[in-house]
């Protein structure tokens, strides 16, 4: 691994694990504010992308509009649907488990249409991070109240449990979904690099600025948690009053912006498969913290379900494999 490529991990490390932590004080303050933070954090990397990648419009491309608008159609719709599922009573945890099951879409998708074959331990880790993924799902599949007061009536009650699991599995459905377009999109980016060239920051601005129309038929939901977010009581960061919302929507655009740059700079350094394993282990790091400082519910399923993921990531990088080797030695030394 050169250099290069250990920075962007580092600051995958470091700009996306804050930025989960920023995102989860977000949707605690407002649950539907999912589209208006994915909104804003496009409008952010596109100003900066039109200003130095751009040069204010003038700046040629090196890989053809056609191309972009493809990648653009992945990337805003695994983008929207990701944090629109916070809306469907999808905890933070949940969602961070379900999405490190990207590494099992992507393995997928490179089968399917690049043909790829991997040795048979691949496939056992893959089909641990599955099974650790679907047990958290179960788990999560009891709790699944919609922010709301408890009705006095149980018939109702219980009428209430129904409509909020039917909301839950429906973003189930959006979260799977998100997953594979991610996947694909992924092994879209590894193509296009192939046959281009190497041009992250220029795919990040692009990627950012073209999908910025498909927010129109959308503003009145924008402009509604907008509002929401400026009558949050009033907070002081750095010498500034800020409503609370604000200043956590603004720091999770900043560190949001740090986080998908190292993302693109790695797409270049790596195969894809590589780089959706460092994100998925960024997701580990990101829900343990997210358990231990938010005090988010974790019964014994979810720890089950988590080792089950983790063991299988380290299999899958051949990190166990190596650990084992190394004890190996030391016992025949020791012979």
């Amino acid at each position: 691994m050169n250099l290069k490529a250990a920075l962007a991990i580092t600051m995958v490390f470091v700009g996306c694990c804050s930025n989960v932590v920023f995102l989860e004080f977000v949707v605690k303050e407002d649950p539907g504010a999912g589209n208006l933070a994915t909104f804003l954090q496009f409008v952010f990397i596109a100003t900066i992308g039109f200003c130095t990648v751009g040069k204010f419009g003038m700046a040629k491309r090196n890989i053809p509009f056609r191309q972009y608008l493809l990648l653009v159609g992945f990337f805003w719709t695994s983008s929207v649907a990701n944090n629109y599922a916070f809306d469907f009573n999808i905890a933070m945890p949940l969602h961070m488990i379900f999405r490190a099951g990207s590494l099992m879409a992507n393995m997928a998708m490179g089968v399917w249409i690049l043909k790829k074959r991997y040795p048979p331990l691949k496939y056992l880790a893959v089909f641990m991070i599955s099974a650790g993924i679907a047990i958290c799902t179960i788990q999560s599949s009891g709790d699944v109240k919609a922010p709301r007061k408890t009705h006095e009536d149980a018939a109702e009650e219980e009428k209430l449990k129904f409509i909020d699991w039917l909301w839950w599995c429906l973003g189930i459905a959006i979260l799977t979904f998100a997953l594979f377009v991610s996947a694909r999109m992924g092994i879209f980016q590894e193509s296009l690099y192939s046959k281009y060239g190497k041009h992250p920051w220029e795919a990040l601005y692009y990627t950012h600025l073209l999908p910025l129309m498909f927010w129109l038929p959308t503003a009145s939901n924008l402009i509604g948690h907008v509002e929401i977010a400026t009558e949050t009581p009033a907070v002081e960061f750095l010498g500034f009053i800020l409503p609370r919302q604000v200043l956590w929507l603004l720091l999770y655009v900043s560190t949001q912006g740090l986080c998908i740059s190292a993302v693109y700079v790695l797409t270049t350094e790596c195969a894809s498969l590589t780089v959706t394993l460092a994100v998925t282990l960024r997701k580990f790091v990101s829900l343990l913290f997210s358990i231990m400082y938010f005090r988010n519910p974790f019964t014994l399923g979810h720890w089950i379900g988590t080792l089950l993921v983790f063991v299988g990531t380290l299999i899958f990088t051949e990190i166990l494999q190596k650990c084992l080797a190394v004890f190996t030695t030391d016992d025949k030394k020791k012979k």
